[in-house]
């Protein structure tokens, strides 16, 4: 089975799938799978802008909106995660996953699915240590505050994941797991991105709750994104006994969606030839859900998930093969997801601009019918009771913000992660800065295109795609040439290039290189994530 993966799409839908029509015509290569790792961006209108955590002036419609609309659909099964540029208020909606058009499956905070035997999991957001022991307490209409917790990840969902036995075949998160660079060409990677290098030389790049994940889980792929640089590495796992099989990871980290960007990945996966073509839940993943949906928290005091450690009752919530077994039988052994997408929001449309609509609290009809099947606490109603009982306010004290740094270094550490970062000031130039005033910004200053008076403009020539060979085994971090360099030499690699290409109440819906050590607070890094030009003068 071929499985095409994406870094950072940033709402540009219509290109990506052109790009996939074009690596078949050219190239008769049609993947059955595109994977998606992070800042999807899917912004159905001008109230999903303004809650996409990025200055107004960065805030464009781009094109999800004409699939969530049916004016399009998607031409392959697309399924992505979360990162932390996205319209919160709409993935909000499907805290476990779900349909955001048709044929376009959201993983949800965390998520675990199935197509054609390959076993997929992924996990949304980006690492903060202030807000990881929190509840998922924010909702729409956000403040300074929640526009950006709202897309941090939390320990709830990482303790699911650890609950899981069974091998996984592919995982997603949109920052990196902390440490994976020194399994790959780590001087290729300072050589491209030199501004890494004090938090790769501190070994406090990337998430931590990421590596922890990827030392549980030990997939046979980890792909990320959030950095906007390519990157392998090959990850040897430790075996806990002389019986246990040796593991390995696959890690790949991709560009984002740009001309000149080589942002795409086609990869050969094993699959269950006799599985059908539709995605399907995951039983084990389900069993998880029952049995920790007693530990579901919608308040922002921190708190910390059961351990062996003298304090609580219980620990251990991975599922028993019995609990496997009732959820096979309460599905009557047909794992198909249903098809069951829903228009939650009035789409946009260029002829009427509605600039300043508010976004509302929604509950999806996807995500009731999810909680209602398999009896799980919908989080969204639970914060809507939650607000009216006074233990969550929708709206807080307004303060002066302290400016968080981005995910490559979080401005604290939990207790369980042994690590000190707060000396970082590196600045990457490759991101958008996000000053106090930027979230504050009216929408009628933002910019919605693409129109059909105003196309998106991808004239410049660009190489995009990339096969990739059997293997990516890499021996050591500094020994060897860069694993994109063997890529391009073990001759499998294709390029593909491409010519211009047109591009509150609650709503219950029925039916420089040189870090400054001067500075005093660390600024949100992201300056040119939207502007291919800008790109241009950087790389």
């Amino acid at each position: 089975m071929k499985v095409a993966v994406a870094g950072c799409c940033h709402g540009a839908l219509d290109k990506m799938y052109e790009t996939l029509e074009l690596l078949q015509r050219r190239h008769n290569v049609r993947p059955d799978l595109l994977l998606c790792c992070g800042d999807f961006q899917a912004v159905r209108n001008e109230a999903d802008l303004r809650c996409m955590a990025v200055p107004a002036k960065y805030r464009h419609m781009q094109t999800f909106y004409r699939y969530y609309s049916g004016e399009k659909k998607a031409p392959v099964l697309t399924v992505f995660i979360g990162g932390n540029h996205e319209a919160s208020n709409h993935l909000q909606e499907l805290p476990y996953g779900g349909w955001v058009a048709p044929n376009i499956y959201y993983l949800g905070y965390a998520g675990v699915v199935r197509f054609r035997g390959v076993r997929i999991g992924g996990i949304s957001g980006i690492f903060k240590s202030h807000d990881y022991r929190k509840g998922h307490f924010e909702c729409p209409p956000y403040n300074q505050q929640t526009i950006r917790s709202a897309y941090h990840v939390r320990n709830i969902e990482v303790f699911k994941l650890k609950q899981l036995k069974r091998p996984i075949d592919i995982f997603m998160s949109h920052d990196w797991p902390r440490s994976i660079y020194h399994y790959g060409n780590k001087k290729q990677l300072l050589k491209m991105k030199s501004f890494f290098r004090q938090e790769v030389e501190s070994n406090t790049l990337g998430s931590p709750a990421a590596s922890e994940l990827l030392q549980h889980l030990k997939p046979t792929y980890w792909f990320s994104a959030h950095l906007h640089v390519k990157f392998a590495a090959f990850m040897q796992h430790q075996t806990n006994s002389k019986e246990e099989l040796p593991k390995a990871t696959k890690f790949l980290a991709l560009d984002k969606c740009l001309p000149h960007r080589d942002f795409l990945q086609i990869i050969d996966i094993e699959h269950d030839p006799s599985a059908g073509d539709s995605l399907e839940y995951d039983a084990e993943w389900i069993a998880v859900l029952k049995a920790t949906n007693s530990l579901v928290n919608v308040t922002q005091s921190s708190w910390n998930m059961p351990e062996k450690n003298g304090l609580h009752a219980k620990w251990d919530y991975s599922a028993t093969e019995e609990a496997i077994k009732e959820v096979l039988e309460e599905l009557n052994h047909n794992l198909k997801i249903p098809c069951n997408f829903t228009l939650t929001a009035a789409c946009y449309d260029p002829s009427k601009p509605q600039k300043h609509v508010e976004p509302v609290h929604t509950i999806n009809p996807q995500t009731t019918e999810f909680c209602a099947q398999f009896g799980l606490t919908d989080i969204n109603d639970r914060i809507q009771q939650a607000k009216e009982e006074g233990s969550v306010r929708g709206e807080y004290e307004e303060e002066e913000e302290e400016e968080e740094m981005d995910s490559t270094g979080s401005a604290e550490e939990p207790s369980e992660y042994n690590t000190d970062n707060s000396g970082l000031s590196s600045i990457n130039p490759d991101e958008i800065m996000l000053d106090e005033e930027g979230g504050d910004e009216d929408l009628s200053t933002c910019s919605v295109d693409p129109s059909p008076d105003h196309p998106p403009d991808f004239s410049a020539s660009f190489s995009d795609i990339r096969i990739m060979p059997d293997s990516m085994a890499v021996s050591s971090d500094d020994a060897m040439d860069s694993t994109n360099e063997e890529l391009e030499k073990s001759g499998v690699s294709k390029q593909v290039e491409e010519k211009s290409l047109n591009e509150r109440p609650l709503k219950r819906i029925g039916g420089n290189e040189n870090g400054n050590s001067g500075i005093k607070k660390i600024k949100r890094r992201n300056q040119a994530i939207y502007a291919a030009e800008d790109e241009d003068k950087t790389e």
